[in-house]
């Protein structure tokens, strides 16, 4: 850094420059508003997700239909932009105490995270959400600097489709679900793991070294967005301070609301009967829909997945259980149903 005249030294390559001069020039503005609408997004749902928590919404609406892809999209684009963080900072070298800073405070973030959520919701508390994802994709993305970008997809698409045929019983043990590899996903708020979530990264790397190779970061240097982008790109350059405080500013909005116009307070299993009565209706069945969610409502009880279920959790067994229940019950109301048989 200005050495480059002095006598035994060599000058600074042209192949050298580009890198540290990007540095000089600041920060782009379009990817800052971009991680900025992510995180806008973000708030979105978690504002959504709050409301069902303290009763204004129907329990699991945010686990399910739209929701849920609404949520699994903001994640993807906070880890393709961290791929894309990672080519444009450190391609050219790794600048490893910004980096090193940079890793302690989302590590340090994501502590404070599982410590919150441990004593707020134990029985479903963040052990590895999106902090803990971008803090161990950030050190495994350094790796793939310098790979080719066919070898980085390559990876990336075992990733993405491991849950799919790598799953196995000897990583169902909590030590190992970090890795997103047990037979059924553990219950949490926030669970992203290393399979397939650290695909999103490496997707994020290939596409910010194509992106360089054709000169796109420069050109997006060029552009700066008017005054209306200011709150969304404020967002973006201090990503880690919204996330933190986003949730709590949030929830305390909530809770003084519903201190004036409370929640409905009927137990969250009369509001299941009534959503599955919608669902049936919706469906013209011939069958009486009363009776039938009664039935599927007492059949998981019975399983024991009664409290899952009421929470919105959504797993692979828990999915065939419920086909098959609907099944039974369907049948069953159909035998009790004279009209039916006609």
């Amino acid at each position: 850094m200005g050495l480059a005249g002095l006598p035994g030294r060599p000058p600074m390559t042209a192949e050298a420059q580009p890198s540290r001069q990007a540095h000089v020039r600041g920060r782009i503005d379009a990817i800052d508003i971009a991680r900025g609408a992510a995180l806008v997004a973000m708030a979105i749902y978690h504002f959504t997700w709050d409301l069902e928590f303290f009763g204004y919404a129907e329990p699991g609406l945010t686990q399910q239909g739209g929701w849920k892809l609404f949520a699994r999209c903001i994640a993807s684009s906070f880890l393709f932009l961290v791929g894309i963080s990672l080519v444009l900072g450190h391609s050219g070298g790794v600048r490893w105490r910004g980096f090193g800073r940079r890793l302690l405070q989302i590590a340090a973030a994501a502590a404070l995270i599982t410590i919150a959520t441990w004593f707020a919701t134990p029985d479903r508390f963040i052990f590895f959400g999106i902090l803990h994802q971008i803090a161990l994709a950030s050190v495994i993305g350094l790796a793939f600097l310098r790979a080719p970008v066919w070898a980085i997809i390559a990876v990336a698409a075992v990733v993405i489709a491991g849950p799919h045929f790598l799953r196995s019983d000897l990583l169902s043990f909590p030590v190992f679900w970090w890795l997103g590899l047990a037979p059924t996903d553990p219950h949490s708020n926030d669970y992203v793991p290393v399979f397939p979530w650290t695909g999103a990264v490496l997707i994020g790397i290939a596409a910010g070294k194509l992106m360089k190779q054709a000169g796109l970061f420069e050109t997006l240097r060029g552009y700066t967005a008017g005054g209306w982008a200011m709150p969304v790109r404020f967002s973006g350059r201090h990503s880690l301070a919204f996330y933190l405080l986003h949730q709590p500013v949030l929830i305390g909005c909530i809770w003084l609301f519903a201190q004036i116009w409370p929640a409905d307070t009927r137990p969250p299993e009369f509001r299941f009967l009534q959503s599955c009565e919608r669902s049936c209706n919706a469906g013209e069945s011939a069958i009486d829909c009363t009776a039938y969610c009664i039935c599927v409502l007492d059949e998981i009880d019975q399983a024991g997945r009664l409290d899952d279920v009421l929470a919105g959790v959504s797993d692979s067994a828990l999915q065939t259980q419920l086909t098959n229940i609907a099944g039974q019950c369907s049948r069953s109301v159909h035998e009790m149903t004279p009209d039916a048989n006609q």
